[in-house]
């Protein structure tokens, strides 16, 4: 049956404990209460240091088995060495993240100098996976959104490796100035790049920039609640990541988001109730 994952860029955040998180929870609790919340989450952290094999293995006993997680590969790999002479290193990462079986998606994010010339080094990289690990790669050099003979040439290379094109889509974010020290801090930041909807595989994955105002956000996702229906009247089954520059309330707009999707598809399985937050206390 298809799904609907939604989630967030993190699973946890100073402005959470009290809201979505219960207040004093140890950080190795932290992801089984955000999983109350969403049934997906970014792997960033990863993009920085390969984890302990022993934390990962936390992380799975955390969720549950329909929890997904897309895991970013180190920036060694993919922004440092360009996929060249990192076996060792794509070693220890596979090694690491294995506690997680096949909830997890390797996520290829690639910089904005990563252009059309370099698909063949992708497509190399690509095939030396493991057959049984899901793969989604992020692009960020306009060319692949701008010209048509370098959107084929890498959605050929993708569509071979069965790999999804990961969009971020921060057209809404960017149609009018910063309002606060959040949303200037991504203005600077964040790439401008045009929105794409066209899934390759059947579990397309989807990460959406909003504004720090929730009711902006909100508005601003309205196309993709039609596309990801339509999605899902495929067959196919998607994750949603909802970001907005402060991350304050993002556990809930994602939440929002798939009771929107679930408007549109009544036969959608509803997320679960979070558990109660209690509030922080004096004693």
């Amino acid at each position: 049956m298809a799904r609907l994952h939604v989630g967030c860029a993190m699973w946890t955040h100073k402005a959470w404990p009290g809201r979505f998180l219960p207040p004093s929870l140890p950080a190795k609790e932290r992801l089984r209460a955000y999983a109350g919340w969403c049934n997906a989450v970014e792997g960033n952290t990863t993009f920085y240091a390969t984890p302990a094999r022993d934390t990962v293995a936390g992380w799975a006993q955390q969720t549950g088995p329909d929890f997904r997680f897309v895991v970013k590969l180190p920036k060694l790999v993919t922004h440092e060495r360009r996929f060249a002479g990192v076996e060792t290193e794509m070693r220890a990462f596979l090694d690491a993240i294995e506690p997680l079986g096949d909830r997890a998606v390797l996520w290829t994010q690639l910089p904005g100098s990563f252009g059309p010339p370099d698909v063949e080094a992708l497509v190399r990289f690509l095939r030396r996976l493991p057959a049984d690990r899901r793969r989604a790669v992020e692009v960020r050099h306009p060319a692949f959104f701008s010209d048509v003979g370098a959107t084929s040439s890498l959605e050929r290379a993708l569509a071979a490796a069965d790999a999804e094109w990961v969009p971020f889509d921060t057209t809404v974010f960017f149609r009018s100035p910063p309002v606060s020290e959040a949303e200037q801090e991504s203005w600077t930041r964040k790439p401008r790049l045009p929105r794409r909807t066209r899934a390759l595989t059947g579990r397309p994955i989807v990460r959406y920039l909003g504004r720090d105002s929730a009711e902006e956000t909100a508005a601003g996702w309205r196309p993709w609640t039609e596309v990801v229906a339509g999605w899902l009247r495929e067959g196919r089954s998607p994750t949603v990541f909802v970001h907005t520059p402060d991350n304050v309330d993002a556990p809930a707009l994602a939440r929002r988001f798939h009771d929107d999707v679930r408007a549109l598809v009544p036969g959608l399985d509803p997320l679960p109730e979070p558990g109660p937050v209690e509030p922080a206390t004096l004693f």
